[in-house]
């Protein structure tokens, strides 16, 4: 099945403005984003989405496809349907979410997650991480996830899930693989794409602030996929000091 990657950028971050064009490392943010999700090998095509001239003149310059959208989405996934659902884009069966700001995103989790979409069960697919300590267990800033046996996504939260009621976890090494925290990276069938985006905001998505919850209203389920390579994503400015390192050790 045809699967394209579209990775929406914004200008104006709360906690990093102007964080896709930072350019420490000699290329924009968005440049490695870029790069790193063009090493997937199931996707044929990726596009950056912004509402921003600036973002998508960084983007041209240095050869990338970017489209501009409408300015008054209020979600990722909204502005990436706004592509999906143009024309030059129809023959794209699935499409891929990769945040703006995950410059280090494993290209094979991407894989596994258009994989995952392309069997006929599975309409929506995202990816999970142990959670490394009890500071992220506790950060309402970490979405936590659970999962049923068939590691569909129960439920989202910026809360604790499940709450351990006997206190039990007393410690990290306690915490295991038990509690898994939600990595924002969604593969869509399209057509399910364009139905959320088409759909209103629910009420528990309002109040929890996390998008994927319309989907779980509306009844779809959404496969998780495990990984112990959670990527580091660029939050603020000590997060992109540590990615300059680390690209300097590269």
């Amino acid at each position: 099945m045809p699967a394209m990657i579209v990775i929406p950028a914004r200008f104006n971050s709360t906690r990093l403005p102007g964080k896709p064009l930072l350019n420490r490392t000699g290329k924009y943010l968005i440049q490695h984003v870029v790069e790193q999700a063009s090493q997937a090998k199931l996707a044929d095509r990726v596009v950056v989405a912004t509402d921003d001239q600036r973002i998508f003149a960084a983007v041209e310059s240095f050869g990338g496809h970017c489209e501009l959208t409408q300015s008054t989405h209020l979600s990722g996934t909204d502005r990436i349907a706004e592509v999906a659902a143009r024309a030059a884009f129809a023959r794209y069966d699935i499409v891929v979410n990769v945040q703006g700001d995950e410059p280090e995103i494993a290209p094979e989790l991407i894989d596994d997650l258009i994989a995952a979409c392309s069997t006929p069960s599975t309409g929506m697919s995202t990816a999970s991480a142990p959670v490394a300590s009890q500071q992220e267990l506790l950060s309402p800033n970490v979405v936590k996830v659970v999962c049923d046996q068939q590691s569909r996504a129960m439920y989202f939260s910026r809360s604790v899930i499940p709450f351990d009621r006997e206190g039990d976890i007393k410690s990290p090494a306690d915490l295991g693989g038990y509690y898994q925290k939600h990595l924002g990276i969604y593969a869509y069938r399209r057509d399910v794409l364009l139905q959320l985006a088409a759909a209103p905001p629910c009420h528990l998505e309002c109040v929890e602030k996390l998008e994927q919850l319309r989907a779980l209203y509306l009844g779809h389920k959404i496969l998780v996929i495990r990984t112990n390579n959670a990527p580091h994503g660029i939050d603020t400015p000590s997060d992109y000091e540590a990615f300059v390192a680390r690209r300097s050790l590269v």
